[in-house]
């Protein structure tokens, strides 16, 4: 009898504790965050799946990555100003609900992957949602770019290359080639200022938008990776808002040597002045990223007590893809977020 008493005791504990555990919500005790993936990928992908999950994991921050459109397509051929004013409804729509992202009405941190950190800066100035405390951007095109993405040295990519080139400010291709938004050729500048359809806006560099620069600058932390082998972006200190000067390939401009900074076009010489800006240089080429440096760069600003809390490897930080586990893979061993070079 007793022993009959002794296991029903058990079988309700154990059922408490799997009601308890899955049946109540997660609760998170830092500001939510949202992913926006890079060109060519989509939320739904394993690698950004598992970056997620694995920040999410790590922070005990509630993450989601916002998807716009189909992802993978659209990322290539939606204009950027239509992708930011996607954005920018879904996340309006996620402070409201509860469930999915409570507390993002209280503000919010962005961390952004390539291409989707100037859908981020888009969110930030021109959305009207809830306000943004951290940007992390890993290897965003900020000042621009002087290539096409994802097109290495072959001699079709070269004449592809070309040929984008030679009509990228057309309206046509404004309109269907989403990083034709972001694209600056150096020795094109009068062209590109008339033709280009979002990244002078986004940068303050034609009609100059108070409002813009109010709200990037309003940021409490403003963290650019620069990845150091990085062959996509061109140049790679665009993730540090380093350019090229006008007129001239021949040599890159340090970031507070650019016009954007000089004359404080969105903020960001403010932020900077203010000590808010993280200058970070890691090894890799682009979005490749060790754990360790995940930990360090990264997520101190998901969490104030991130580092603190910490959990040891397990099985739910997932694998990457299906030919990498991250409990198999060392701290400081590069994990590659994004593939279609």
């Amino acid at each position: 009898m007793g022993y009959r008493h002794l296991s029903t005791a058990t079988i309700f504990i154990f059922i408490f504790i799997f009601f308890f555990f899955f049946t109540f919500p997660a609760t998170y005790h830092s500001l939510p965050f949202i992913v926006l993936h890079g060109i060519s990928d989509k939320c739904s992908n394993r690698g950004v799946t598992k970056f997620t999950n694995l920040l999410t994991d790590w922070s005990a921050s509630q993450g989601y990555c916002v998807e716009i459109g189909d992802g993978s397509w659209d990322s290539w051929t939606m204009p950027l100003m239509e992708q930011v004013e996607i954005a920018c409804e879904k996340v309006v729509k996620l402070s409201g609900n509860v469930k999915k992202m409570s507390g993002l009405s209280d503000g919010y941190n962005i961390v952004g992957l390539s291409q989707g950190n100037v859908i981020a800066r888009g969110l930030i100035e021109f959305c009207g949602g809830p306000p943004v405390k951290n940007f992390i951007s890993l290897a965003g095109p900020h000042a621009g770019t002087a290539s096409i993405p994802f097109c290495k040295t072959t001699v079709m990519c070269i004449i592809l290359d070309s040929l984008i080139k030679a009509g990228i400010y057309s309206d046509y291709l404004q309109e269907h080639l989403a990083p034709s938004g972001y694209l600056k050729i150096p020795t094109d500048i009068p062209d590109y200022l008339k033709g280009c359809k979002f990244l002078p806006v986004l940068n303050n560099e034609i009609d100059r938008n108070s409002t813009y620069k109010e709200r990037f600058s309003s940021l409490e932390n403003l963290v650019l990776v620069m990845f150091e082998q990085d062959s996509i972006l061109i140049p790679k200190e665009t993730s540090w808002f380093g350019y090229y000067p006008d007129g001239s390939f021949d040599s890159v401009l340090l970031a507070n040597e650019t016009k954007l900074y000089t004359e404080d076009l969105i903020g960001l010489k403010a932020l900077d002045e203010a000590g808010k800006v993280k200058y970070v240089s890691v090894p890799g080429n682009h979005l490749q990223i060790a754990q360790s440096d995940l930990k360090k760069y990264v997520l101190p600003y998901l969490t104030d007590e991130a580092m603190e809390r910490l959990p040891n490897k397990r099985h739910s930080f997932y694998d990457w893809f299906s030919t990498l586990d991250l409990n198999r893979v060392a701290d400081d061993e590069p994990l590659l977020l994004h593939t279609v070079y």
